[in-house]
């Protein structure tokens, strides 16, 4: 059996891992001369600059099964314990956020309204449509909490905006609770004892982990353990039926080549994948371009541990809209790995533009660099210039789980029925972490390995 990969990011290279193992004949097809996708990481002057995702989550078994594969887990490293300390900005200063009934009370990041609010939380009925993440956290936990917990927390995870993404969607898990138990506060503590049992683990407490030189060792090892299997600098055309089989036409040295496949898996964005199938099926085509990707700027600044006088002990910090600041959040990326600055030196990972302020990435990566550094010296109490930056942007970030995302997932498995041996495995269906990927991957490759 032959399988053609087309994209090279962690859900593809994943799927080929696996399939590769089940005794498949896997052809990878990348455009790109690197593999990963979004993610990347250098060493430069001592700082690791990473040009996405800059950690995950311990979220599923398929994790820990792949590092086995390649021989990965003495690369891995945990985060520090204090990165459980996570703030977010109010008024202009950071506040912890609550780890226990004991803080929730005493802080100061809610007014008492805002936490007598949660009170009624239970009472709260069922939406009879599909709600925005902002219409679920007001009408069941208040509009205090939606503007100074979920909107910076979404800003952090989607770089979204809390009006446009689909609960349903974009947080299936919290929809989970309010259906299942009838809200959030019963859902929590009632199915506290089920999710023990399961193998997999809540985001919350699951284990966040990176690499000892950055999360690119990540597709740099499943690549390197496929030599022979990627194509690098390679770009796919075309799909097409031919019978039982798929041709997939691409261009290579400036040469247009086809090949012959019994399955295919379509590893890209969606505005990518759409271009592909155009011509095969442009209905799937035409729901595939409605995703949007908002751009993000990467910011990596490295400073003296003198010139910052605010306690690095923590995760970092994440900005409400309502605050009207220029940035979305910084992680403390030095103090939650070791060995991201050179001695004597931190380094801050500042996240820009999003669906928040999307204009601003097409800023010359001086002035995002400048944008970047004036806040944090503003919110941390910084003296001085960076001795360090590192900007890296990206023009389409993170699909965005938006209202009508499930009815675009709906016509991709529709597709996907008609059509046996076409697969779709990428961040913009069922989850965008780099651990969600991974298991994704697995479970294309299961699908195509028992339909052989």
């Amino acid at each position: 059996m032959r399988v053609a990969i087309i994209g090279a990011g962690i859900s593809g290279l994943a799927a080929a891992h696996f399939l590769k193992r089940g005794g498949v004949d896997v052809t990878v097809f990348e455009k790109n001369s690197v593999p990963g996708g979004t993610i990347g990481s250098k060493f430069v002057d001592g700082f690791l600059v990473e040009n996405g995702p800059n950690s995950t989550s311990e979220t599923n078994l398929v994790i820990d099964e792949l590092l086995s594969d390649l021989s990965l887990k003495d690369e891995k490293v945990y985060a520090d314990d204090n990165a459980k300390y996570r703030f977010i900005l109010r008024n202009g200063k950071l506040h912890a956020l609550p780890s226990g009934p004991g803080s929730f009370l005493s802080t100061k990041l809610w007014t008492t309204g805002g936490k007598l609010r949660l009170f009624g939380e239970p009472f709260a009925g069922r939406a009879a449509y599909e709600e925005s993440v902002a219409d679920f956290v007001t009408r069941r936990l208040g509009r205090e909490l939606l503007d100074y917990a979920i909107n910076p927390f979404v800003a952090g995870v989607y770089a979204g905006n809390p009006s446009e993404l689909s609960v349903r969607a974009a947080f299936p898990k919290l929809y989970a609770l309010e259906q299942k138990y009838g809200g959030l506060l019963k859902g929590t503590i009632k199915g506290a004892r089920e999710r023990k049992k399961r193998p997999e683990k809540a985001r919350i407490s699951s284990k966040l982990f990176a690499f000892k030189s950055g999360m690119g060792v990540l597709p740099s090892a499943i690549a390197k353990s496929m030599e022979g299997y990627v194509n690098f600098d390679v770009s796919v055309d075309s799909i097409k039926p031919d019978g039982h089989k798929f041709i997939v036409s691409y261009s290579s040295n400036r040469k247009l080549e086809s090949d012959v496949f019994d399955a295919v898996v379509l590893s890209v964005p969606s505005y990518a994948a759409a271009g592909i199938v155009r011509s095969w099926l442009p209905e799937l085509s035409s729901e595939l371009s409605k995703i949007k990707y908002p751009p993000v700027a990467v910011a990596v600044l490295g400073y003296r541990k003198e010139q910052i006088k605010t306690d690095l002990r923590g995760f970092g910090f994440l900005v409400p809209e309502v605050e009207n600041r220029k940035i979305l959040g910084t992680i403390w990326s030095s103090s939650i790995f070791p060995e991201r600055a050179p001695d004597g030196c931190v380094e801050l990972t500042t996240f820009v533009g999003g669906s928040r302020q999307p204009k601003l990435v097409a800023e010359p990566s001086d002035q995002i660099a400048r944008i970047a550094h004036g806040e944090n010296a503003a919110l941390m109490k910084i003296e001085g210039e960076p001795v360090f930056r590192a900007i890296s942007k990206w023009d389409k970030a993170i699909p965005q789980y938006n209202i009508g995302h499930l009815a675009i997932l709906d016509a991709v498995k529709h597709v996907e029925s008609l059509h046996k041996g076409f697969y779709i495995c990428s961040n913009y269906k069922d989850g965008i972490s780099v651990s969600d990927c991974i298991a994704n991957g697995k479970k294309t490759a299961e699908a195509i390995l028992i339909g052989a």
